[in-house]
Formats: structure tokens, sequence, C-alpha cells
């Protein structure tokens, strides 16, 4: 085994929504995507009063991609024009397939916003292939206590969203084979994780600092890896939280406009147009 080197460590940039702490990743200007994962908004941490807005993401159309949505504080409350609705607590994850194209609404249920309390949100985008772009919208919610914990030792852990990881498979069964886990390293860690050279590796520190192969990436920054190994040497001299995932590069022309994901403009086109028909259904109901 040959440990993978840290390329570069990129930071996050600050954009917030109205009065939503949002830090974003990715894309951003030195690394405009780890194909095929796509963007990264992270929300929060922060505290909401009583009687808040909560989230502002009602009613929006996504087609082409998926987006995988982990919960960290709080709760998240999901309606889609595909039939689905689904409450996610602190701690669980939502995996959604917009495919050929459905809206939906991510807002905060309204106990939450009677009661107010902490909030931290990650929402991540990954890439379809165009065989699979158009493939029918699906949506999987997931609560932590069905969420695999495994422990990587000396008070370490993961937490396994899909893929396999020491004979676990995660709750989430990916279109494309991606794996995606969050780990958390107890102070002192020291410990090795499967990367395949071949493979993406989605690297973000959430919280803390890290060291990659003995490099420093900072909490809110994005590593790029080089493919030179098959493990991540990470440690961790006050512990970390980290969003560590990996997949197949999809290697096909990316052309986003919007909430649109697709391989072509005139398939951008195509999708405005289909909204705008209606054809992502009726987004009357999706307000919570």
């Amino acid at each position: 085994m040959t440990d993978r080197s840290l390329v570069a460590a990129h930071p996050a940039h600050r954009d917030d929504i109205a009065d939503l702490v949002t830090r974003r990743p990715l894309p951003g200007p030195g690394l405009p995507q780890v194909d095929p994962f796509l963007f990264l908004n992270h929300h929060g941490p922060q505290t909401y009063p009583p009687g808040n807005h909560g989230l502002p993401f009602g009613p929006h159309p996504h087609r082409g991609f998926e987006t995988v949505t982990f919960i960290l504080e709080g709760s998240l409350a999901h309606h889609d024009t595909g039939g689905h609705a689904y409450v996610v607590d602190a701690g669980g994850v939502q995996w959604m397939t917009a495919g050929s194209g459905l809206i939906h609404a991510e807002l905060s249920p309204p106990a939450f916003k009677r009661d107010g309390g902490p909030m931290e949100i990650l929402q991540l985008w990954v890439n379809l292939p165009g065989r699979l772009k158009m493939t029918e919208p699906r949506y999987t919610g997931v609560q932590a206590d069905a969420i695999p914990v495994l422990p990587l030792g000396s008070g370490s852990e993961l937490r396994l969203i899909s893929g396999s990881f020491a004979d676990t498979q995660g709750p989430v069964d990916s279109l494309t084979g991606v794996f995606m886990s969050v780990v958390s390293l107890a102070p002192g860690a020291d410990v090795r994780l499967p990367a395949p050279a071949d493979r993406s590796v989605f690297l973000y520190a959430v919280r803390g600092n890290v060291a990659v192969a003995g490099k420093p990436l900072p909490q809110w920054h994005l590593a790029e890896l080089a493919h030179d190994g098959d493990t991540l040497a990470l440690a961790s001299g006050d512990g970390a939280l980290l969003l560590f995932g990996h997949a197949d590069a999809i290697d096909e022309p990316v052309v986003a406009h919007g909430p649109f994901v697709m391989n072509t403009r005139e398939e951008i086109v195509q999708a405005i147009h289909d909204y705008q028909a209606g054809r992502f259904g009726d987004p009357a109901g999706l307000r919570i």
C-alpha cells in the first residue's frame, strides 16, 4: 500500500444565503470539480433563535445529477414532485437522484422554526453519466440510527453512507458505485483509509484540522489528491470531522446552468424548456 499525496488544500469561499452561513469549497478558482463531485455547500454551524424563518430552499428544479445532503445538526424536511416526503433529523442523510427532472423543497420543519436550535448541513452534488441523466428520479432518506458506525481505532470512526467498508454495506445503493462516508477522528488519531488509485477522492475538513500524508488540510478546506497511491494517511492532533468519498471519474463534458447539469448546451436548453412547460411536476404543494 502507498499513501496518496496532497497536491493542494483549497479553501471554502464564504457565500452566505440570506441569514444562512454558507461556505463553498467546490467549485473554486483552483478546482472546478473532482469528477464526478461537482459542488459542495457547507451551511452553518449556527444557532437559529425561536421564531426563525428556517432554511431558504423553497421549490426549485434539478436535472442530470444527484444531491446528497448530510444533516449534522438540526433537521430538514424534504418534499418533491416525485411524491417523496421525509424529515431527516441530526446525523441523517438524504440522497436524491434528480435524473430526468423534478422539483423539490428543502425547508426546516415547523418545530425547528418555532423553537430554533443548532443547525449545520452539507450538500454535495454528484454528477451522473450521460446514459443515466434521464433516469427516473428517486429518493432515499436515512436516519442516524440506520447508518453503520465502524471503528477505525483509538476512538475514531467511520459512518458509512454508501459503498462497502470492513465487510459492511452502506444503506444507500448508489447508481454509479459512489463510496461516501463521514469520518470522525479522535484527538491524536493516526489512521489509514482505502482510496483506490484509479478513483477520484473527495475529502473535506468539516471541523478541525487534519494532516494528509504529513501535509496540512485545515478546517473548511477541500483536498486535491494525487493518483500516486491507494490509501489515505490521516492524522489529527485535536480531532476532526471529515467528509470522505471516492468514485469513478465520468470523464464527459459538463455543461451546468443553475440547477441543471448536462453534457451539452442543447440539453440545458431542453431542460429549461421542459421545466417551464411543467414537465417536472406541479410544485404547488411543496411549501412546508
